[in-house]
């Protein structure tokens, strides 16, 4: 991985502090090609951590935002770990090109080092950014859109407690212990405290598209948050549904709250993001009535290697050495043996053993959760064999037997 460039020497970078969030919040709205506004200040402030928010300065001028949330991330067949939830990240126009996005990116994975986290994610505004600085896309999602009224299989159970639209207020403790319930089950998913439901469900209208504000369905062991946007046409009615996130506990109620939203009046279409291995395909009587595109998710970054491996637990026993290459965090690079028991708990120790697999860290972490195979990643020319039939052992070693899932945006 090329080195990404130091830039202007003159620069400063430094911790926040909570005087530092106007001017944070100008800065992120700037590079983000829209307004600076109180409700967009609001929303930064949902959230704010200064200690854990970096800032470049051009003499006193603040001209890029970094941010670390705190936040925990579900790990195949293990417990969750802390993380480090990159956000707000924001170079402000006219200068760009210096390296201030290279100290920010530096600056956190040397925090996160100093605290034990070993993983950093993040959503990426563009693609092609974060692979420089080690991050792996490690999930992606689907967008599919039904027209309204498609028809489930005969056989498709669904459970016939109905379900009831509720103001925000009653429906967000029934939501959020539905999501209690179900977000440690799969990896990929985030935890989520007071302020993260808040700036998760932030309903201001700059978030709205010209759509509704939330509306929430429930359903015992179930619900979906939508909004939906008005298109009279001359032959009738032709508004869109478009889910925000849907959460369910068994498959009965998961077919319950679906079936409602596909049946809701005056609409022509629903639109959802779901996961890549998301059932609702399969229950379709007609598959293709759903249309689907795929898009990246949460990019996941391993600035630990060897507490990171040792968190996740893994599908088979492996004995295999892996070559990472690191620029970043050089405490990464080298060789590691990856020993994996019976049980699915690994140890991870350094070593001078030749390697088996040779690989940079950003690939690691496009791996980590079971998103993409090793396998599928050395096709692409980014995961080196060298003795042969270790890639093979190790790719199977780790998936999990679900698609890692991240639909929370942060």
């Amino acid at each position: 991985m090329a080195e990404p460039p130091q830039g202007d020497e003159q620069l400063t970078i430094r911790t926040l502090t909570d005087e530092d969030l106007s001017a944070f919040s100008e800065v992120l709205a700037s590079a983000f090609l829209t307004d600076s506004s109180e409700e967009f200040l609001n929303e930064e402030r949902v959230v704010f951590e200064p200690s854990r928010s970096h800032a470049v300065f051009d003499g006193e001028t603040m001209i890029g935002t970094g941010e670390l949330l705190s936040r925990r991330i579900a790990l195949p067949g293990a417990d969750p770990v802390r993380a480090g939830a990159v956000t707000s990240i924001g170079v402000a126009p006219g200068h760009r090109r210096r390296g201030v996005l290279s100290r920010i990116m530096r600056a956190q994975l040397e925090l996160l080092h100093e605290t034990g986290e070993s993983l950093a994610i993040l959503w990426a505004s563009e693609g092609a950014i974060y692979g420089r600085y080690g991050y792996g896309l490690g999930t992606q999602y689907a967008r599919l859109a039904l027209p309204r009224g498609t028809a489930f299989r005969r056989d498709v159970a669904v459970d016939p407690t109905p379900v009831r639209e509720l103001p925000r207020e009653r429906a967000l403790p029934l939501v959020r212990d539905i999501y209690d319930k179900v977000w440690q089950t799969r990896a990929g998913h985030l935890d989520r405290t007071d302020t993260s439901w808040e700036y998760y469900l932030f309903d201001g209208p700059e978030r709205r598209d010209g759509q509704t504000g939330y509306r929430f369905a429930v359903h015992p062991q179930a619900f979906a948050v939508y909004r939906t946007k008005l298109n009279w046409q001359d032959r009738g009615p032709r508004s869109t549904v478009y889910v925000h996130t849907l959460t369910a506990t068994t498959p009965e109620a998961y077919a319950a709250i679906l079936r409602y939203l596909l049946d809701i009046d005056l609409v022509g279409e629903v639109v959802l993001r779901l996961g890549v291995d998301e059932p609702l395909v399969h229950m379709l009587a007609d598959p293709r009535a759903a249309v689907r595109t795929m898009f990246d998710a949460l990019w996941v970054r391993l600035v630990d290697v060897d507490q990171a491996l040792m968190a996740r637990r893994f599908l088979m026993p492996l004995d295999v050495v892996l070559a990472v290459d690191d620029e970043l965090c050089p405490w990464n690079a080298g060789r590691w043996r990856l020993l994996v028991g019976p049980d699915g708990r690994a140890e991870v120790t350094r070593t001078d053993d030749d390697a088996d697999l040779a690989l940079d860290v950003s690939t690691l972490g496009a791996a980590y959760l079971g998103g993409a195979r090793l396998s599928t990643l050395a096709a692409a020319g980014r995961v080196r064999e060298c003795h042969p039939g270790t890639l093979a052992r190790a790719s199977l070693a780790f998936l999990h037997d679900e698609e890692p899932r991240c639909l929370e945006v942060f």
